[in-house]
Formats: structure tokens, C-alpha cells, sequence
């Protein structure tokens, strides 16, 4: 079990706000944290990491207490067994494949090594330079060598984010397949909905520091005031006036839809707001969240 709860005074496009989290993670799951940008979604996992401090909490990891502000307790981050992964890879541009999972290793274990460069399909690209390789090849390659850490819990913040959606698509396969290989406990950063319902096992929505809702993700993104046969939450992009009706703009994973709103929606509506999109029949709804 991982119990993180903490608080941390944050700076951010709005001002200052606190950063406040508690939350329980069961061993072996993914929980994401859902947010936009901001939010205090990579603070949490730095502080987890120990690459940042609380200002005050309490942080405790199958068992072990990893940080407690009453106690005085702060873990260093490299007595805290993590693995992390980020968007922009930081392979050693200097090592190839192979040399980048040996260094992540306490004890060396080349046939360990051997193991996950197969199956993680990078075995034919094992004495290969990082800058020879493409975005999703690089992933593979950080992801492989944050597992050959044995951590306790899997940071991956946003690890995706850069790469085009074929190569997204593959990556979360491979996610899910080490995840449960190796059995870990991964705690996900992402913004991409359909990414987090298809990796995740729980979710928590994060806004301005402070979590708003949790659940799994068919409770936080599905259940809904409306019964509806067609339903997606997304942004509305522009909105724009066509004779005498109202025409908005909304993104749904690669597709844009074009939504007519009405002059009681218009009042309540902008570009940049987040929406849910649901019709019983032929008539749309749209609702601000």
C-alpha cells in the first residue's frame, strides 16, 4: 500500500495556490493524476521521488515512511526505490541501449539486461546510440531501464505526451505489459483521456492543487447526470456565428465535431471550456463541467 499526504505552498499562472493530495494506491495498480497543466501533477511525483520537500505530509511506501514532517523523516531520493520516466527520455546520449540499462542497475545482471531488452523488442538495437533512435525506440529504452531499477513505485509523468498517436498506441501496450510482468505499482501523469482509460485502474482529477474527484476511470470520465447513447467530454475550440445560429468547434481525439449551440448555451459558453458532449437521439447536448 502507498498512503501520500501532503501539502506544498506552489506558484502558479494564477498566483500562488497549495498544492493539497491524499491518496491511497493499491499494490500492483495504476493510478492516474488528471489534470490540465499547473495543477501540481509532477510536483506530486517529484515530491514522491524525493526531488522535492513537502512543507508538510506524510509519505509512506509498503511500509516504509519516505518522508514525515512530524518525525523529521526525508529519504533521499537515492534510497527511495523509484523508477521514473519522462517525455523527454534523459538517456545518456554518451552510452548505447545496452550500456543505459546496465548503469540503471545497483548490482549488474547482463542476463537480467538481456531479458528486458527482449522483451521490450530492443534487443536488435542494443549497442545503438540514443540519438539514433526514433521517439517511441528512446521510450522503450527509459522505460526498460526505470523497471531494471526494482522499484517500489513506477513514475511516469506524461511519458507519451511527445510521441504521434501509432506509436502512442504501441507504448501503452508496452506499459501495461511490463506493468503486470513485473507486477509494479505505477503512478501515471496524463491529460489524454483515452489514455488514461485504457491504462489506468484508478484515477484522480486534479484542479488548482487540490483533488476534486476519484475513482476508476468509467466512475470519474462515464457516469454523468444524463442518460445517453452517445456521450464524450472534450474542449471547445472556437465558436462561431452562422446566420442565426451558433456553431462550436470540439475536438475528440484526432476528429473535430461541429456542435450547434443554442442562445441559452451561448451564455454560458467559451472557447477553451471544457464540455460534455452527450444526444439521446438527434439533438446534442452540451454541458459545461
Amino acid at each position: 500500500m502507498i498512503r501520500i499526504t501532503v501539502e506544498k505552498r506552489l506558484s502558479g499562472a494564477n498566483g500562488p495556490f497549495t498544492l493539497s493530495a491524499d491518496l491511497q494506491m493499491q499494490p500492483e495498480s495504476i493510478l492516474t493524476l488528471y489534470g490540465k497543466s499547473g495543477t501540481g501533477k509532477t510536483t506530486l511525483l517529484r515530491m514522491l521521488a524525493g526531488l522535492e520537500k513537502p512543507d508538510s505530509g506524510r509519505i509512506e511506501v509498503n511500509g516504509v515512511t519516505w518522508f514525515d514532517s512530524e518525525s523529521g523523516i526525508n529519504l533521499p531520493p537515492q534510497k527511495r526505490r523509484v523508477g521514473m520516466v519522462f517525455q523527454d527520455y534523459a538517456l545518456f546520449p554518451t552510452m548505447t541501449v545496452r550500456e543505459n540499462l546496465l548503469f540503471a542497475q545497483e548490482k549488474k545482471d547482463p542476463r537480467k539486461v538481456n531479458e528486458m531488452l527482449e522483451l521490450t523488442g530492443l534487443l536488435a538495437l542494443c549497442d545503438r546510440y540514443p540519438e539514433t533512435l526514433s521517439g517511441g525506440q528512446r521510450q522503450r529504452v527509459a522505460l526498460a531501464r526505470a523497471i531494471l531499477r526494482t522499484p517500489d513505485i513506477l513514475l511516469l509523468d506524461e511519458p507519451l505526451s511527445a510521441l504521434d498517436q501509432k506509436t502512442r498506441g504501441q507504448l501503452q501496450d508496452e506499459i501495461l505489459k511490463v506493468h503486470r510482468r513485473f507486477k509494479l505499482s505505477t503512478l501515471l501523469v496524463s491529460h489524454d483521456k483515452q489514455e488514461v482509460f485504457k491504462l489506468s485502474d484508478s484515477v484522480a482529477v486534479i484542479k488548482n492543487g487540490r483533488i476534486t474527484r476519484k475513482g476508476s476511470p468509467h466512475e470519474v470520465f462515464l457516469d454523468r447526470l444524463t442518460s445517453n447513447k452517445f456521450s464524450f467530454i472534450s474542449t471547445i475550440l472556437s465558436i462561431r456565428r452562422v446566420d442565426c445560429i451558433y456553431l462550436a468547434v470540439i475536438g475528440t481525439g484526432n476528429e473535430l465535431v461541429e456542435v450547434v449551440l443554442s442562445e441559452r448555451d451561448m451564455a454560458d459558453l467559451k472557447p477553451g471550456d471544457e464540455v460534455l458532449v452527450a444526444s439521446k437521439a438527434f439533438n446534442p447536448i452540451v454541458m459545461k463541467l
